[in-house]
């Protein structure tokens, strides 16, 4: 057996949500990691085309142009999250949300503490870094999550999206709009066409290579949806259409497919009415409740005893 394998099979042999997976029955039924996480350049073909074009997004490429499809995927060169030089033990996640249960927490140290820490949309951190920490390694976001949070928390601290040498960037595809802009943003060009036409990608992520760039992959967001994520919503006439998992749930799935061991901070639980929505709320407001998604259904989720999972 190779060194490398070998070393590999030991670390999730001691500690791996993998392991824990294979020894829990009804774990095993919900789990599937043979379903790639992300999208890149070998995830476009004909057959994935067809298999793909008659659902919406983000379950698939319904209605989006096949060229703008191919050629956004063309310019990814990694079909995994990590890069090299990960450490030779647990490889240790956090994942942040935004919830006002953060404020006075005192978690940043602990939040910090782990190999790598993914935000998304309104994630403020000056002025709060004693409750949420320093450390960004994974932002998530739809562009319309992105710019939605640049124009309402703006006031509140969150006036342009985090920004360092080494951080990646993970769209949701949720609509064309999210693989243009990725397409520009990569290529280091204006976005020339639809609802975001002259947009300077670089504004929002400054230079980066195609390295820093992430897209996840409808089928790894229709498997999560329909086994941990299935909302009453999808069955409604009136809803089916506009419902998908919130970007919190979705960066949380995708670090537990990814890395040993996640601990989640500032999801939504029972006592959510006792917080503000967000934790960097300059004023108290109450959580919001949107029809694209069911938060309720999230937090029974996040919330539910291991042995009725």
């Amino acid at each position: 057996m190779p060194a490398a394998q070998q070393k590999e099979e030991t670390i999730e042999a001691s500690c791996s949500l993998r392991k824990a997976v294979r020894n829990d029955p009804l774990l095993r039924t919900k789990f599937r990691f043979s379903v790639p996480v992300l999208q890149w350049a070998g995830s476009f073909s004909r057959s994935a085309w067809e298999q793909l074009k008659n659902q919406t997004p983000p379950y698939g490429w319904k209605g989006l142009p096949v060229n703008v499809v191919g050629l956004t995927l063309s310019l990814l060169n990694s079909s995994h999250l990590f890069g090299r030089g990960l450490p030779d033990r647990c490889v240790r996640c956090a994942v942040v949300g935004n919830g006002g249960i953060l404020r006075g927490s005192q978690q940043g140290k602990n939040i910090d503490s782990h190999d790598f820490v993914f935000r998304m949309n309104g994630a403020v951190i000056r002025g709060f870094e004693g409750d949420v920490g320093r450390k960004i390694s994974f932002y998530g976001f739809t562009t319309n999550t992105m710019k939605n949070a640049l124009r309402m928390y703006g006031t509140d601290g969150f006036t342009e999206i985090p920004q360092s040498p080494d951080i990646k960037y993970i769209f949701i595809p949720s609509d064309l709009r999210d693989y243009v802009m990725m397409a520009a943003a990569v290529q280091g060009r204006i976005v020339v066409s639809g609802r975001d036409k002259g947009d300077r990608p670089w504004k929002y992520f400054g230079h980066k290579q195609s390295e820093n760039f992430k897209i996840l992959h409808p089928d790894f967001i229709s498997y999560v949806t329909h086994s941990f994520l299935q909302s009453p919503l999808l069955n409604s006439e009136w809803t089916h259409h506009l419902y998908m998992p919130s970007t919190g749930a979705l960066m949380l799935l995708t670090a537990l497919h990814t890395c040993d061991q996640v601990s989640a901070y500032g999801f939504i639980t029972r006592n959510y009415a006792a917080f503000s929505d967000h934790y960097y709320d300059s004023m108290g407001r109450p959580l919001m409740f949107f029809a694209n998604h069911d938060l309720q259904m999230e937090s029974q989720l996040w919330e539910m005893p291991q042995d009725k999972r």
